[in-house]
């Protein structure tokens, strides 16, 4: 009897707190929002469903309340505050598993005059062969540090742009690095002066490219601390039709989780993000997901970008359903993200 009971007790917990498989016929996924004509190509059968929540708007709290407070003085590249911001962010890294992608987290910038680094971390993937193929996951932790007074406050703390972005890359990161459940190799990257004019993103892609690496997509986050209002969908991505991540993305994530943005396609944003020079160097699926839209949002690059603006449980939601995203596009038997022709 002790025996049969020993053995419930561990089928119990093989069961409860792991990744589920939901078999699903193709034409069953939820289908991407967007205009038509530029719908993406639905992923394979097997979609990935997270069967519990990994992260909580309480430890979502905790990242930002550091990495936007006025102790870091708006995180101004080459600065005190940024180098702050760095040490907590490679010590996150560190203690949940990410190694170091080079000597050290840091990639200092050739193209800055004063010192900055991204902070850069691997994931090696688990599959022999697979391992050989690179996801970079990134966004940029910068941000424009100290500016004009309004009402006595004068340090720009650049809560949704972009600590809401580094916090979602950490969280990933550390879900990878406590799992390592992934086939393919993941880079988590963390850019400075991307608001100088996407510097740390164009000296890593650069440098990447002159390495060889063997870059398969690139997912980058921007501005997610705060939902869209009157929308259907709950991100969209920056250059929609330029690929099938759209319809990738909401076959793992689930239905109507991205959509396609006008105001995105106006402004330009493919443009505007740290994806932009990994797609310009390596001609690779390269987008930025973002919850900005210039409509729900009234501090950008203003004092007000404060913590207290963010919604901590928008964003807690926003990772979980990410992680079976970043899960299923590493271990898809093949290459199913493409460029659209």
């Amino acid at each position: 009897m002790k025996q049969l009971y020993l053995l419930l007790y561990v089928l119990f917990f093989m069961t409860c707190g792991s990744t589920q498989i939901v078999e699903t016929d193709t034409g069953s996924l939820p289908k991407p929002a967007g205009p038509e004509g530029v719908k993406a190509e639905m992923p394979p059968k097997t979609a990935v469903v997270e069967a519990d929540e990994f992260t909580s708007k309480e430890k979502i709290e905790v990242l930002m309340n550091y990495l936007a407070s006025d102790e870091l003085e708006g995180r101004d590249s080459g600065s005190k505050g940024i180098e702050l911001a760095a040490r907590f962010i490679e010590k996150y890294l560190g203690d949940h598993g990410v190694a170091p992608y080079y000597k050290t987290y840091r990639d200092t910038l050739s193209n800055f005059r004063k010192p900055a680094y991204n902070i850069v971390g691997v994931v090696e993937g688990n599959d022999p062969n697979l391992k050989n193929e690179y996801i970079i996951i990134g966004a940029h932790y910068d941000h424009i540090g100290v500016i004009k007074p309004e009402r006595g406050d004068y340090i720009a703390n650049g809560a949704n742009d972009n600590a809401s972005g580094t916090t979602t890359v950490m969280e990933i990161a550390r879900y990878f690095g406590e799992h390592t459940s992934n086939k393919r190799s993941l880079i988590f990257a963390l850019f400075s002066a991307e608001e100088k004019g996407l510097l740390g993103s164009k000296h890593m892609a650069q440098n990447m490219k002159e390495d060889g690496l063997n870059l398969y997509t690139m997912l980058n986050f921007e501005m997610v601390g705060v939902p869209m209002k009157g929308k259907d969908y709950e991100l969209f991505i920056t250059g929609y039709d330029k690929s099938n991540l759209a319809g990738i993305s909401n076959g793992y994530g689930g239905e109507n989780f991205i959509g396609f943005s006008r105001t995105a396609k106006e402004y330009e944003l493919f443009q505007r993000s740290d994806n932009y020079y990994f797609y310009r160097e390596f001609k690779v699926p390269s987008h930025t997901y973002c919850a900005f839209d210039f409509t729900n949002f009234s501090y950008y690059h203003k004092v007000g970008d404060e913590v207290s603006e963010m919604d901590f449980e928008f964003m807690a939601h926003v990772v979980n359903r990410m992680i079976p995203v970043v899960e299923g596009i590493a271990n898809a038997s093949t290459q199913e993200v493409k460029l659209n022709k």
